[in-house]
């Protein structure tokens, strides 16, 4: 049986302003969280009357197989550009996995050509169509990590360890800018889980415990993306549309458990895992995707008090909710193919990857049957099309048209790069240090363990795949998809090389001292969840080098790589400074720049408690608190 460990206590916090008074919230007032819990946000974005306007003439034109054909989202290895167009179909997607060849080493302009092909296809009038441009999403969610040779920042962990608003804005800019290279509208990002048990295989997309945290960081991010509603930069064509995901509770699961169940009072769903939303419906958000989990044994995708009453109704929020993938068949009573309940609970656009022709004629019959009231689906069409004007979408023409269009030079772009190395250093937390640090790059340093030049380890999940490995073999991703990449023991090399000195690779070389990084293989939700924070050392060869190292009295730096915090209490207390570098991504010689020399310093602060490895009982304790970084406790600029 799981154990619950690790769980933040008292967090009440509610935020109550914003940047550029975007916000007008209120926060709880008492013990009736039904009526008062849940603020009203003020979206910079008014309603355009013109706007509604064209949408009421659209509604009036459709048929409800058009307007069903709307609220459908299929993954491009499922539907033609054809199918698009003969079942008006609002929206695709790729999959963690999926790109427009057969490998993720295909042309790059092939991302341009199938955009344009289903824009061509949403847009032919034939047969009596109607002329609507289809929306493409994908989950760029650390960067285009989708797309081979992209800018890949630090997993959202990192992020929160580095806790820099103006930083985040920039990562978004540089996300959405290399996303619209590619014709895409659209990206699954930002999310704002506040995972409160690290045992969960998600919490690395969690920027901290903490939902204040949380909350800023994801409002500054959304921005970037999408660009500022009192700037001219919002939704340009140089943004994309974003979402904040996944509404609600998603890191809040018994046991820490992917697509769990939440147990929670109202007013504590609020507090902890509402925060995120107020501060982005606030900036202006324009999509808000649906949660696999359950709050109080009821699947979100089928609440209509959380999805309408709550997040439409009384927090205001005006564009429209997408569900996860076939998210909508874990409501009771409901299959891939099938789910009115889901529907009249509020999900506007179905993600049904592959059953989304069955999906759409049961939805049409359902309607004539009763069983979904017409109002609900032209509330939902109304709410798409919002979006879909609001971005520019009928005025921006062809994706090869567009400002940023096919220019494969901003693909990992070396200004690009430049703030992904800066998101490294300033991520890193330094766990201990016993006068080690920083090292002298003119030292002899071997530079070993299995991470060290392993490019899968650095990024982890959702880069390239969708687990960083295939999932049944566990083979992890070729080198070859990390175009462009710097691994850790690259980024020494050059640092090392500049000095003068050279870096070695064999374990068994004489040395001033060794750098020995490892961690956890790459992993994705449902695989990454574990039964305990323990991290298996005994096991590990990496271990059992530093043991040797020691045992030649050669001083250790550890360079830890994951997605979450782990027991590893023996590792510590055998090196003589031990860093956290979680997943770092593209630029592994952000971690060269902190640990050698002096120009940068440890930045980074635990975004999560830090286990210790737990007792014979069982019994998990916590090492360091969330905030801890060494460097501050020995006078370092913190």
């Amino acid at each position: 049986m799981k154990r619950n460990c690790l769980l933040t206590t008292g967090l009440k916090a509610v935020l109550a302003t914003g940047l550029g008074g975007l916000l007008v919230l209120s926060g709880p007032q008492g013990s009736n969280a039904e009526a008062k819990t849940w603020p009203s946000v003020r979206s910079p974005i008014e309603k355009d009357p013109i706007i509604e306007a064209k949408i009421d003439d659209w509604l009036s034109k459709m048929s409800l197989e058009q307007k069903v054909g709307q609220m459908i989202q299929a993954e491009i290895k499922s539907i033609s550009p054809d199918d698009a167009a003969k079942y008006h179909i609002g929206s695709v997607l790729n999959g963690g996995g999926s790109w427009p060849t057969d490998d993720a080493n295909g042309p790059l302009g092939a991302w341009m050509s199938m955009a344009s092909l289903f824009y061509g296809a949403s847009m032919d009038t034939g047969d009596g169509r109607l002329a609507i441009p289809v929306m493409w999403g994908t989950d760029a969610v650390h960067g285009h990590n989708n797309v081979v040779g992209a800018t890949v920042f630090p997993h959202n962990i990192g992020l929160g360890a580095a806790n820099n608003p103006g930083l985040m804005r920039d990562i978004g800019t540089v996300t959405a800018r290399e996303v619209a290279v590619t014709g895409i509208d659209w990206t699954f990002a930002p999310t704002v889980a506040v995972a409160q048990d690290i045992r969960w295989g998600r919490t690395y997309e969690s920027y901290s415990s903490d939902p204040k945290i949380v909350a800023n960081l994801s409002k500054e991010i959304l921005l970037g993306l999408q660009g500022h509603p009192a700037l001219d930069n919002f939704l340009s064509q140089q943004k994309v549309i974003a979402t904040t995901k996944h509404f609600i509770g998603d890191g809040g699961t018994i046991d820490g458990d992917d697509q769990g169940n939440t147990v929670l009072p109202e007013d504590e769903l609020f507090d902890i895992h509402g925060q995120g939303y107020v501060q982005t419906i606030g900036a202006g958000v324009q999509t808000v995707m649906a949660s696999f989990n359950s709050w109080n044994g009821d699947k979100v995708h089928g609440s209509q008090y959380l999805l309408t009453d709550v997040l439409k109704g009384k927090m205001g929020f005006d564009g429209f909710v997408v569900g996860d993938w076939n998210g909508h068949a874990q409501v009771e009573g409901c299959s891939n193919s099938s789910c009115p309940q889901a529907v009249n609970a509020g999900v506007d656009l179905f993600m049904v990857p592959e059953d989304w022709k069955a999906f759409l004629s049961n939805t049409v019959s359902q309607v004539k049957l009763g069983e979904i009231p017409i109002s609900r689906i032209d509330d939902a069409v109304r709410r798409i099309l919002r979006v879909k004007y609001r971005a520019g979408m009928f005025d921006h023409g062809k994706p090869v048209e567009h400002q940023l269009a096919g220019r494969a030079s901003l693909i990992g772009h070396a200004d690009h790069r430049a703030v992904a190395r800066q998101a490294v250093r300033e991520s890193l937390v330094l766990l201990e240090n016993n006068g080690i640090l920083p090292l002298n790059p003119k030292d002899k340093i071997i530079v070993t363990g299995s991470g060290a030049d392993n490019l899968a380890f650095q990024s982890g999940g959702w880069t390239v795949t969708w687990q960083g490995r295939d999932l049944e073999s566990r083979i992890i991703n070729p080198r070859k998809y990390y175009q462009g990449h710097t691994s850790i023991l690259d980024g020494m090399r050059e640092a090392v090389k500049t000095a003068g000195g050279k870096v070695k690779t064999d374990p068994k070389a004489k040395a001033d001292v060794a750098v020995v990084v490892f961690g956890e293989e790459p992993y994705a939700e449902f695989d990454g969840d574990i039964a305990s924070t323990d991290f298996d050392l005994k096991a590990s060869k990496d271990f059992a080098l530093i043991q040797d190292f020691k045992a030649r009295n050669i001083p250790v730096v550890t360079v830890f790589l994951s997605g979450r915090p782990r027991g590893v209490d023996a590792a510590i207390d055998a090196s003589d400074a031990f860093i956290a570098a979680w997943l770092p991504g593209s630029e592994g010689a952000g971690v060269a720049d902190v640990i050698l020399g002096d120009k940068y310093s440890f930045k980074g602060r635990l975004p999560f408690d830090w286990p210790a490895s737990t007792d014979e009982g069982g019994n998990a304790k916590t090492r360091y608190a969330r905030g801890y970084n060494a460097a501050i406790n020995i006078g370092s600029e913190p």
